[in-house]
């Protein structure tokens, strides 16, 4: 029989579901929703406290294992609300910045045993809280998270933000902690609201974050300082931007690492890119290159833009021991982006005439500066065969590009006359003595030695 038409169906109720799949459905809420139906009626306050609808995002946002909870002795939803209450403003970043500083640990546990000593342990939320009023601006909560996970690291050598050596010209930069980044902030002109992230005790190279968007900068990018060493005024700085956020410069900088991005040299990490397609391949000899910018060497006005590269040669060890062979002489063509090209030739590498032999690997680093922004490096090495002494062969090196990091000009040279500073930008300098004086205007302390170019 049919139902009276004037009849209304009946309106379905989540009370009114079975267990089973109503705690199908509140296992796809967040956490927020989840805690709101505890207040909705008693059976949904009973069924959103079923332990296991905790334990997702305990791991999600909290990255809480099953081995820390029963080190805990909590149910899942205790260590959610307690681990909440002391870090809940940074429920945003704490499972990506955690699972960084982890991973980072991990690896340097590996390759790098000796920087884990260096790490030092979190602080708390009013160590942050008294920092903000020391210097009067709030902190940004993914900078304030990972200072909740470690405080940085001891002033120490090697640095954990990465290393580079070239000829007598060292830098290793410190990730600062808490108090010594504080102690560096500014508020002079040129660098105001700015707190240093980190610092090398040998060349006393910073990078900073902007905490307000003053002097053309945006609030929390982060920067290598840059005198303008065309104004007049000492105040004007220029910037090589490294970074948009803590959040994404840290993150961003760990991957590299963990991924083996960066090179592993006498435990120290050193921030060479690696290109995998800048490779060349002749006969049994493999040449590849990586690259690198320096800004404690370089300035944006007058434009010169310092990189290093590090070439490593290799024979394969399946080649017959008769391939044995040494490098008597180099050839480059260097191109910058207007497309000028100069040409260098000149016997040996680095002064050196390294025998390649089958299994064996040469590395060595060498330098260039352009007056544009950027440029590239192509050429080859020629051998002699050390069994047959009069049979010579090119080695090609693989064109490798160098270019310039993002940067942003003062704003007191944007506010002056430009024809006042007029650049001159037509040459580019590769002499050594030109290089020693960028050096002495940088305010970088020379070093003993000179830097060996195009070798």
């Amino acid at each position: 029989m049919a139902a009276p038409l004037d009849m209304e169906p009946t309106a379905l109720s989540l009370e009114l579901l079975p267990t089973d799949p109503l705690l199908l459905i509140l296992s796809f809420l967040d956490y927020r929703d989840l805690m709101s139906c505890c207040y909705l009626s008693r059976r949904l306050n009973q069924l959103s406290s079923h332990d296991p609808l905790w334990k997702r995002h305990c791991k999600k946002y909290w990255l809480i294992s099953e081995e820390e909870k029963s080190q805990r002795n909590q149910s899942w939803k205790a260590i959610f609300i307690s681990t909440y209450s002391d870090l809940g403003r940074y429920i945003r970043y704490y499972a990506t910045l955690k699972k960084a500083w982890d991973d980072l640990e991990k690896y340097l546990g590996q390759w790098c045993p000796r920087m884990i000593g260096s790490l030092k342990e979190s602080v708390r939320e009013e160590d942050l809280d008294a920092v903000e009023a020391q210097i009067g601006c709030k902190l940004p909560d993914d900078y304030r998270c990972s200072f909740r996970i470690h405080n940085g690291q001891k002033l120490v050598v090697p640095g954990l933000m990465g290393s580079m050596a070239l000829s007598n010209h060292y830098r290793s930069e410190d990730l600062l902690d808490i108090d010594t980044a504080a102690g560096g902030f500014q508020q002079r002109l040129g660098l105001k609201q700015c707190l240093p992230l980190t610092f090398c005790i040998h060349t006393g190279l910073s990078q900073y974050m902007a905490l307000e968007s003053v002097e053309g900068r945006n609030k929390y990018e982060i920067f290598y300082q840059c005198p303008d060493q065309m104004a007049r005024n000492p105040s004007a700085i220029d910037m090589f931007i490294t970074g948009t956020s803590y959040l994404e410069w840290f993150t961003s900088y760990v991957n590299k690492v963990v991924t083996g991005g960066y090179p592993i040299i006498r435990d120290q990490i050193f921030r060479y890119v690696h290109d995998k397609e800048c490779v060349a391949t002749t006969g049994d000899i493999t040449v590849s290159v990586s690259t690198s910018f320096l800004p404690e060497l370089s300035s944006v006005h007058p434009p010169h833009y310092f990189f290093t590269y590090r070439i490593r040669i290799e024979m394969s060890k399946d080649a017959l021991p008769e391939k044995a062979c040494q490098l008597d002489s180099r050839y480059w063509r260097i191109t910058n982006a207007k497309g000028d090209v100069e040409e260098v030739q000149g016997p040996g590498v680095v002064g050196e005439f390294p025998i390649i032999s089958p299994g064996r690997v040469y590395e060595y680093t060498s330098c260039t500066t352009f007056s544009t922004i950027s440029g590239y490096m192509e050429g080859y090495y020629t051998f002699h065969c050390l069994y047959y002494k009069d049979k010579f062969f090119n080695v090609t090196i693989p064109r490798f590009h160098m270019v310039c990091p993002t940067f942003k000009v003062s704003t007191l040279r944007m506010e002056t006359n430009h024809n006042e500073y007029a650049v001159a930008e037509d040459e580019d300098s590769t002499d050594t003595d030109e290089y020693e004086d960028r050096r002495r205007v940088l305010d970088i302390p020379a070093p003993s030695g000179r830097c060996p170019r195009h070798t």
